[in-house]
C-alpha cells in the first residue's frame, strides 16, 4: 500500500540550508536540510555552491543535487513546514 504525495513543481534554495518547495497542489513548504548534513550521504551539501545547484526531478518525484544526492517528494512533503505567504520562484532557464 502506497500513499500519494503531491509532485514537486519548483524548488528554491534559501539561506540556512533551507529549501522552498512548491507542489503541484498549490502548497508551498520550507524544508530544513540542516539535520541531513549530519549524515555522510548529505555531508557534501555543506558546500553552498553545491546546495544552490538543487533542481526538480523532471517527473516531480524528487529534488536533485547530483547523481548521489536527492530527496523524495514524500520526505519534502512530510518534513516541510507551511510556507504560507512565501511563493516559490519561477526556475530560470
Amino acid at each position: 500500500m502506497s500513499s500519494h504525495f503531491p509532485k514537486v513543481e519548483t524548488v528554491t534554495p534559501r539561506s540556512g540550508k533551507r529549501l522552498l518547495v512548491g507542489f503541484d497542489n498549490g502548497v508551498a513548504k520550507v524544508y530544513d536540510c540542516t539535520p541531513l548534513l549530519e549524515t555522510n550521504a548529505f555531508k557534501p551539501l555543506e558546500s553552498e555552491s553545491l546546495f544552490r545547484q538543487v533542481h526538480v526531478d523532471p517527473h516531480g518525484y524528487a529534488v536533485i543535487w547530483n547523481d548521489d544526492i536527492d530527496l523524495a517528494e514524500a520526505e519534502l512533503w512530510r518534513g516541510g513546514v507551511s510556507a504560507a505567504g512565501q511563493r516559490p520562484e519561477v526556475p530560470v532557464g
